[in-house]
This record gives structure tokens, C-alpha cells and sequence, in this order.
């Protein structure tokens, strides 16, 4: 890019409280000189469009309507997102755009659109909002966004609790936003959770004016998915702090699918949010994600352990996963490992732990190695493999 060619500096920010959102947006609009807001309104998008909006501190200076892709406002979103950054780029006289994005819209898919964009948009920060006092909330809300009027699509089958939780753990910068004229206003518990849930990002208080300038530092969309990889996530630390513990469970051993599969009700419920890795000894090869909140548990394929690779194929792994495995190399099993993290406030370590422990191979059964355990119970293939 030449020194004469427009450069738009881009910042995401999102959460699924629209009112503290709203005030983080206006504060950086106050604060950073040159600064400008685009947002897409997906709430009317049963009208067959998406209202758009772009504003700064002195008000609205331009709005339209962006149909429907496919009948989903969250695709219309991503079509037409890039279009008016361009243009406000061209335009010239804006240093930061600020992407708001709607209530149920997750940073991570946005950010991807912005940055695979290249010159003249860079993507500079990525915050969400949240008051603390609205986490356990959130966490404990299982409703369907269909359900609550939040749904990005006809076919968006999240929930409040797991689309909060991504629009949490994603981004950078948190944005602490407290409304002190709550009846139940954020108290330390709160505080504790939300540092707990974000390791590596950082808070930021609105009202002191620093949001928008953390916001200008720059973002590493591949280092960012990276963190959310399963083999590879910046996990919580244990901890435990003002009522409120973070578990982390690492064990080498296999678990046992049946008695696993019996205990996910149990184990789904047990924390406000938890996820990690883990294997089956049925599916000695394939690495396993743990994702939980609101009492709904989601188990999924990511792929093959690296000891489950030809070392040819290593080559073609990105450098952090190969980092991640090396750390949690063991001579026999190789990367293979159970790492489940389990946050909550009144959180039951103890039976936690045994419930967690209960489930693994016994020494009888880990002692019959892989082909023994071929034998056992396949219990996760309905969920595993839908199709089959």
C-alpha cells in the first residue's frame, strides 16, 4: 500500500447486551478522533432485509437496507459489510471504523471477513461488552435464540448460553460495562468468573476512556483461532477466588464410553461453562472436543490426535498445534490426553472429580490396550455419527 492510498483502521465490537454495547460504541466514538460506526439491525430481517446504519459522535450520516441472502440476516451481514468498509475507506476523513455488531452475531466469523479482505481495511481490535452481573445470566440460559427472538437464521439452532460464551472467549479486549442501578449490581463473584472465563484478554472499564485506543493495537485473526482450536485453546488456569473455582482435569488415560455417556448429564450440568479435549478408548485416534454451557453439552470430531499422524503429515500442521502437542507428549500415548476445564461459581471440586475419574478405563480395562478397548460400548456414535 502506498503512503497516498486510504487505510481504514477496523474494530469489531460485540456482545449480546445491547445497551452496554451501544455505550461502549459511543464512548469510542467520543474518545478517538476520526472514528465512525456501521451497523447491521438483523432484529426486522423477517421483512426481507437488514437495516443498516452508520453514525458518528455528531449522529446518523447514512442508513439503507441490505437484502437477504438465503433468507439469513447474518449472510446479508457478511455481503454487505465489506462493500460500505470500502466505501467509508474511499471516502477518506475516518481513521476507525467500528463494526457493531448485532446482539446474537459472534466476533469470530466477522473478523475472518474483514481481515481476509487485505488493503485498504485492517483489522485493528476486537472487543465484546458485558456486565458482569449478566454473566450467570447468560451462562445459565438454555432457550434457543429462535426462541427469544435472537436467531441470525432459520436454520441458527444456538443458544443463549453457547452464543455468549463464544462472543466471550473469542476476543482480546473485554469490555467491563456495570450498571450500578441494577437491583443485583456486578459484586466480586462476578468479577472473579468473568477473569476466570478470559484468560490472556483484557479488561477494559468504560466510562475511563481506554476502550478505544486497546482497540487500535492490531489482531491476529490466525492466532485468535488458534486459541479457540480444541487441541490447542487457551484454557482457563485453576483457580479459586471470591466463590467462584475454575477445575482443570488432565489425566492420560482413556475414557471408558459407557460410563462416560452415562455421566454427560451429570458432568454437563456440573459448572456454568466447560470445554477442553478428550479421547474415548474406542476412538483411540480421533481427538475430541468438549463444549458445555447452559446445561447443553456439545461433543464433536476435530480431527485426528498428531501421534494418530504420519510424521510426513506433521509438516502440514500449524506450528502452535505442534507447539501444544510437544507439551503434552507422553511416550505411549503421545498427545493423546484428557484436558477438561470446569468454571462455576459454587463450584463441587470434589465430587467433580471423582464423577470425572469414575469414568475413565480401570486398570484392568486399560491394561487390554487398543485392541481390547475395540470391544467396548460404541455409546458415542449416535452422537458422533449422526448419519450412520
Amino acid at each position: 500500500m502506498s503512503a497516498d492510498e486510504p487505510r481504514l483502521a477496523v474494530a469489531v465490537v460485540g456482545g449480546l447486551h445491547a445497551d452496554a454495547r451501544r455505550a461502549a460504541v459511543e464512548e469510542i466514538l467520543r474518545t478517538v478522533p476520526g472514528s465512525v460506526a456501521l451497523h447491521h439491525d438483523l432484529s426486522a430481517a423477517t421483512d426481507s432485509a437488514v437495516h443498516r446504519t452508520v453514525h458518528d459522535a455528531t449522529g446518523l450520516l447514512d442508513s439503507g437496507e441490505a437484502p437477504l441472502v438465503n433468507d439469513c440476516a447474518c449472510c446479508a451481514l457478511r455481503e454487505d459489510m465489506v462493500p460500505e468498509l470500502l466505501r467509508l475507506a474511499a471516502g477518506g476523513g475516518h481513521q476507525l471504523a467500528v463494526v457493531e455488531l448485532w446482539d446474537s452475531v459472534e466476533p469470530q466469523a466477522m473478523a475472518a471477513v474483514i481481515a481476509s479482505e487485505g488493503t485498504p481495511l485492517e483489522l485493528t481490535g476486537v472487543a465484546t461488552v458485558i456486565d458482569p452481573a449478566l454473566i450467570v445470566p447468560y451462562l445459565s440460559n438454555g432457550d434457543d435464540l429462535a426462541d427469544v427472538g435472537l436467531a441470525a437464521a432459520p436454520t441458527d439452532q444456538r443458544t443463549v448460553a453457547d452464543t455468549f460464551a463464544r462472543q466471550v472467549e473469542y476476543p482480546t479486549v473485554i469490555a467491563v460495562a456495570e450498571d450500578t442501578t441494577c437491583e443485583e449490581p456486578a459484586d466480586d463473584g462476578d468479577h472473579a468468573l468473568l477473569t476466570q472465563l478470559t484468560p490472556g484478554a483484557r479488561q477494559v472499564r468504560l466510562d475511563e476512556g481506554a476502550l478505544g485506543p486497546a482497540l487500535l493495537h492490531g489482531f491476529d485473526v490466525e492466532a485468535a483461532a488458534v486459541r479457540q482450536h480444541p487441541a490447542c485453546a487457551l484454557l482457563p488456569q485453576d483457580s479459586d477466588e471470591h466463590g467462584v473455582s475454575t477445575l482443570v482435569w488432565r489425566r492420560r488415560r482413556p475414557f471408558h464410553p459407557g460410563r462416560l455417556h452415562a455421566a454427560l448429564e451429570d458432568l454437563s450440568c456440573a459448572a456454568a461453562r466447560s470445554r477442553g479435549r478428550f479421547w474415548l478408548a474406542d476412538r483411540p485416534d480421533t481427538l475430541l472436543s468438549w463444549d458445555a454451557a447452559g446445561g447443553a453439552l456439545c461433543v464433536e470430531s476435530a480431527g485426528p490426535w498428531l501421534a494418530a499422524l504420519p510424521d510426513a503429515a506433521w509438516e502440514m500442521v500449524p506450528a502452535e498445534r505442534r507447539v501444544a502437542a510437544s507439551l503434552d507428549w507422553h511416550p505411549e500415548h503421545g498427545d493423546r490426553c484428557q484436558h477438561l476445564t470446569f468454571t462455576s461459581p459454587g463450584l463441587d471440586r470434589d465430587n467433580l472429580l471423582a464423577l470425572l475419574d469414575s469414568c475413565l478405563l480401570t486398570d484392568d480395562e486399560s491394561a487390554a490396550g487398543a485392541d481390547g478397548w475395540k470391544h467396548l460400548s460404541h455409546t458415542f456414535d449416535e452422537l458422533l455419527d449422526p448419519a450412520v
